[in-house]
C-alpha cells in the first residue's frame, strides 16, 4: 500500500499521523548498505537542497506538519514511501515528489523507522496562564 502526504495531512492528530507513517523496522537493519554513498550524493545536491527548502516552507518547519509541533533542531525530510538506491540512480519521480515527503524531527524520524513511540512526546501539555511563573499562584 502506498502512503501519501495528501492522505496523512487529513489526519488531525500528531499520534494519528505517526501511526499512519510508522514503518516499524529494526535498529541495524540495512537500508542502503554499500550504496550509502548514493543517498549522500543526493542529499548534498543543489536540487535536493532546493526541494528540501520548499518542503520545510510547506510544512512551516513543523513535525509531521502539525502547527503545534515546531521543530527547533535539525529538520529531517522523511520519504513516506522509502526510496531505494535504484530510485536515486534512475532519478525516479518518488525521490522528489512532494506527496512522498514530510518534515519531521530526529526523534520522529527514528520512531517512524523503528516503531518506537517511547521516543516521542505524543501528548502536548495543556497550557495555563502563568504556568511558566512558578511564584504566581494559578489556583486563584
Amino acid at each position: 500500500m502506498l502512503k501519501s502526504y495528501s492522505e496523512m495531512i487529513k489526519l488531525k492528530t500528531y499520534k494519528d499521523r505517526y501511526e499512519y507513517l510508522k514503518i516499524g523496522g529494526s535498529v541495524g537493519e540495512e537500508t542502503f548498505g554499500g550504496s550509502r554513498w548514493l543517498n549522500q550524493v543526493l542529499y548534498s545536491s543543489p536540487e535536493w537542497k532546493r526541494f528540501r527548502r520548499e518542503i520545510i516552507l510547506r510544512d512551516n518547519g513543523c513535525d509531521l506538519a502539525c502547527k503545534d509541533r515546531p521543530i527547533v533542531t535539525k529538520v529531517y525530510i522523511h520519504h513516506i514511501n522509502p526510496i531505494t538506491p535504484e530510485d536515486i540512480k534512475k532519478r525516479a519521480d518518488n525521490v522528489f515528489d512532494p506527496d512522498n515527503v514530510v518534515c519531521c524531527s530526529h526523534e520522529m524520524h527514528q520512531a517512524i523507522h523503528y516503531g518506537d513511540e517511547s521516543l516521542l512526546s505524543i501528548d502536548v501539555p495543556t497550557r495555563k496562564p502563568n504556568d511558566t511563573c512558578p511564584w504566581r499562584n494559578t489556583n486563584v
